[in-house]
């Protein structure tokens, strides 16, 4: 029921323009924001999950998201190639990356990278490119259930979890040889929450003491130690400092990039100095070329800390969304890696040892923009019904039976399937005795046009016997280049007509996309979101009023 509401929403939303849509059809989003804030605070934790439950109740009961499958990674690599680590969140790391007696790798992760600035990144590729050419006090390895020191050797956590001192690695360096120290951390952190910088992920700070204006993080005058204070415990802090947003940048990099600032000294591009290659960095590798929307190579790091163990001397990337093309170079031996398997091989492929299938902590899904003018004249209570009516219209089964096919699991809510639940089990065990209601947005499995209709109705749409629009309604929907987003766009599509809305697909490239839907450019789109760290709250935060990543406009 909820799928075929979701396809209809799809249809209703993405026709009409996204700008200046009647403020009371939106949400009030006062008591998520506080809810949130309660959430971060909280140090029951049985309590604390309960609070989690009702947010996503909130949020749910908005249909401006409407879940579609929860996310595995599925990959291809060469036999050869051996080594490397694919994280439940997405990110890739090469460091360790092997390939016989060669040293070269050639990968395809996606197209053109939107920022490469680790502050501004937003993007699971993005993360990738962060992961292997900066670094963070913690990292995650494989094999293992939790971040293991990095930059840092170790951290010391006071009694009451307020406070952490990290130990820095001795003898750290940038690319160019300039000593790597606590200052470029304690810089770094307080950049990525100035609102200058604007970064998206600034809300990821908020844990600690001062956010955001004076940051509680001290680095030592020797620069061995940072010293960290935070408003609450967070049992999860040690995955923020694996996190790209807390990275260390080099200072003297970024503000002396042509165009950080402008005449009167005001930051205007604060990821200048990431545009081109060449800028320093300090992970594994870093970026020696860079033909835009072609091809990237970074090559080894000398100055990177675990050198002697980096073992590929050259990464060769090509940059491309094109999955037949991708494909054809791979089967070519142009590439041993690649990020993508056309659909139509699939089911093929997953018989041989090149295909991979990591399960992930994602969900792939479409996405309202709550102040669409799609919804004038609404109220929210209509507006509600309205995306919730679309959302019932989905098919969600047929599009993972069809255009899924390694076994993702239909999506029923936005929090993942397997996310823990900061009480050592998971969140959606229910056990907590907690249950997902329908009427609040959650779905069942099953699509259904009566229920959606039902709804639709609710919204002030006017249906006659045949359960078929009286007036015709066009709606857009836009999403990014790969043929498994065109496929689920079609069936979108096909869904939707079932009450007589029309779908109106359209294409963008990946980093004009991006943008649209950030800057709330959209009526309805794709979207989809592989959590940063195994906890709820990370899938949650993201949707309050000040958030970068809150695409919806929730509170906006």
């Amino acid at each position: 029921m909820f799928k075929k509401l979701f396809a209809l929403a799809l249809v209703a939303v993405m026709a009409l323009s996204a700008v200046g849509a009647i403020a009371s059809s939106a949400p009030e989003w006062t008591e998520y924001d506080a809810l949130i804030a309660e959430i971060k605070s909280a140090t029951d934790l049985k309590e604390r999950e309960a609070l989690m439950h009702k947010a996503e109740d909130i949020l749910m009961e908005t249909g401006a998201l409407l879940p579609i499958y929860y996310y595995n990674d599925i990959y291809l690599a060469k036999p050869e190639v051996q080594g490397y680590y694919s994280s439940p969140f997405g990110t890739k790391f090469f460091q360790e990356a092997t390939k016989g007696e060669e040293t070269v790798l050639r990968i395809n992760l996606s197209s053109e990278p939107d920022k490469l600035d680790p502050a501004l990144n937003s993007t699971v590729d993005g993360a990738t490119l962060a992961a292997n050419s900066f670094g963070g006090l913690y990292t995650y390895a494989n094999g293992q259930d939790a971040p293991v020191p990095n930059y840092a050797t170790g951290v010391e956590v006071s009694e009451d979890g307020l406070t952490y001192e990290f130990a820095i690695r001795e003898g750290l360096k940038w690319s160019n040889g300039d000593p790597l120290t606590a200052k470029d951390f304690e810089y770094s952190w307080k950049r990525a929450v100035a609102a200058e910088t604007a970064a998206d992920y600034s809300y990821m700070f908020n844990a600690i003491a001062g956010y955001p204006d004076a940051l509680d993080v001290t680095a030592s005058e020797d620069g061995t130690k940072l010293t960290v204070k935070l408003t609450d415990p967070t049992a999860y802090f040690l995955d923020l400092a694996a996190f790209p947003t807390y990275f260390a940048v080099h200072q003297a990099t970024v503000e002396n990039a042509a165009g950080y600032k402008d005449d009167a000294g005001k930051v205007v591009s604060p990821g200048a100095w990431a545009l081109e290659a060449g800028f320093v960095s300090s992970g594994p590798f870093m970026l020696q070329e860079w033909k835009h929307n072609e091809s990237m190579v970074y090559v080894k790091n000398p100055n990177y800390w675990d050198a002697e163990n980096v073992k590929i001397e050259r990464l060769e990337l090509m940059l491309s969304a094109d999955e037949v093309a991708i494909y054809s170079a791979y089967q070519a031996g142009d590439l041993d890696f690649i990020d993508t398997v056309p659909q139509d091989q699939i089911k093929t492929l997953m018989e041989t040892p090149e295909f991979h299938k990591v399960d992930e902590l994602g969900t792939y899904y479409a996405i309202f923009n709550v102040k669409s003018k799609l919804f004038d004249g609404m109220t929210v209570e209509q507006a509600s019904a309205f995306r919730r009516g679309v959302s019932r219209l989905i098919d969600r089964n047929y599009i993972v039976e069809t255009v899924g096919q390694t076994g993702q699991v239909v999506a029923t809510s936005f929090i993942p399937a397997g996310m823990l639940d900061g009480q050592g089990g998971v969140f959606k065990s229910n056990d907590a005795d907690y249950t997902y209601p329908v009427e609040d947005g959650y779905y069942p499995i099953e699509p259904s046009v009566e229920d959606a209709v039902a709804l639709l109705k609710e919204a002030g749409l006017e249906f006659g016997d045949d359960n078929m629009l009286k007036t015709p309604l066009t709606i857009t929907y836009i999403h990014n280049t790969g043929a498994g987003h065109a496929a689920i766009a079609q069936l979108l599509q096909q869904d939707l007509a079932q009450v007589g809305i029309v779908v109106d697909i359209q294409t963008q490239e990946w980093n004009v996309f991006l943008n649209e839907r950030k800057a709330g450019n959209f009526d309805f789109a794709r979207n989809g979101w592989i959590a940063d760290f195994n906890d709820p709250i990370n899938m949650l935060e993201m949707w309050t009023t000040d958030s970068g990543n809150n695409d919806a406009q929730l509170g906006r």
